[in-house]
């Protein structure tokens, strides 16, 4: 699946509320922050909003300035972004100026809501039934296979923020903080309570724009069982980038590991020989930089670059087994080991026989491969 980077965008108060909704609508933002909304736009695949926004605050969802549209059509793309609106019931506004301003527009909804939609919106509009049920994964899905949406900008409300950040499928969360306060109990807020994942996000940036500050966070989080998440995607990244760290062997994979803790604090990192050690691989290297008797470790997840090695010839215990050792129950990986030194190796194999929850994202493989191209044909084994 070709997951989309999902960005939630918002403008808050000091104390926590969104913009007011309504004829008198309150604007947090000031013309600087206008503006690097309308760039973030521009540089975006896709704009998301809720049902509930396109009926209290009727958006257009545009790029405003002439000149980003025209650099969005010179590359080769749409001069405006896929809009796309996500509604369960299919209760929308067919008079709404969403649907009547802009380019191509998607409504994402149930076979019943699809129903009530026939006929009412206008015909350049898809409508796209996910069955009984609206599901985030299966919106994401669609969006980056079918409509080949790479970057999806989430502009609100604060029930699909909710629901995004709960499920860990938002890759980044932008909030334009303003300097006043809202004061008013009902007033919207950009989340709702739940079960949030565990854990501080990682800051990117803070910068002001005009007199509101701009926060840029990541979660960073991993996912838990079989489910991937956006800090999965983010640590599976890192580790590939280890990877490109190892000096070069005719004899053995390139291979990058990170270990991060339930919470999202890294506990270690390594990459294979690393330590001008030639036959140490990434896991081991990381895992050694570690107590044993960490408690972090039953709860933490292990991303590598490469499928843990299930059989070795250089050290007595495979990666496979010292992580089973150490007592992790989480990995993901990139890339399955293919056959170049050891046949049907299988390492994801050895650890979910023996209950360790296995999560391959195809996506980074070609990541994962990129520093060990010189291994083909191999001449040798590690």
């Amino acid at each position: 699946m070709a997951h989309p980077y999902v960005l939630l965008s918002a403008a808050v108060s000091l104390d926590g509320f969104l913009d007011d909704t309504g004829p008198e609508r309150l604007l947090l933002s000031g013309p600087e922050d206008f503006d690097r909304v309308d760039e973030v736009r521009a540089g975006c695949d896709a704009i998301l909003v809720g049902a509930g926004t396109l009926r209290t605050d009727n958006p257009r969802l545009l790029v405003n300035s002439a000149e980003r549209r025209a650099t969005r059509v010179a590359a080769g793309l749409p001069e405006y972004p896929l809009k796309v609106t996500v509604s369960a019931s299919g209760d929308l506004d067919p008079d709404a100026r969403f649907w009547h301003t802009g380019g191509a527009k998607t409504v994402y909804t149930t076979d019943r809501g699809a129903e009530r939609l026939r006929g009412r919106l206008p015909g350049e509009v898809a409508v796209v039934a996910l069955g009984p049920e609206v599901e985030w994964r299966a919106v994401l899905a669609h969006l980056g296979d079918v409509e080949g949406v790479r970057r999806l900008m989430v502009e609100g409300g604060g029930q699909v923020h909710t629901q995004l950040l709960r499920q860990g499928l938002a890759d980044e969360l932008q909030l334009a903080v303003a300097p006043l306060f809202v004061g008013e109990a009902e007033a919207p807020r950009m989340f709702g309570p739940g079960a949030y994942p565990p854990g501080r996000m990682r800051l990117l940036e803070t910068r002001p724009v005009g007199d509101v500050v701009l926060m840029r966070y990541v979660p960073v989080a991993p996912g838990t069982g079989r489910l991937s998440s956006a800090a999965d995607r983010r640590w599976l990244a890192e580790a590939c980038e280890l990877a490109a760290l190892c000096p070069p062997s005719r004899t053995a994979f390139s291979v990058g590991a990170v270990i991060v803790a339930a919470d999202g604090t890294e506990l270690a990192r390594a990459h294979s020989r690393e330590g001008g050690d030639p036959v140490v691989h990434a896991e081991e290297a990381a895992l050694a930089k570690l107590d044993p008797a960490d408690p972090r470790l039953a709860a933490a997840t292990v991303y590598s670059s490469l499928e843990p090695c299930a059989r070795r010839a250089s050290r007595p215990a495979p990666c496979a087994r010292l992580i089973l050792e150490a007592g992790v129950r989480r990995v993901v990986t990139a890339w399955r080991e293919p056959d170049t030194f050891v046949t049907a190796a299988d390492g994801s194999g050895v650890l979910a026989a023996e209950g360790v929850e296995v999560v391959v994202l195809p996506e980074y493989e070609e990541r994962a491969k990129a520093p060990n191209a010189h291994l083909s044909p191999p001449p040798g084994r590690s």
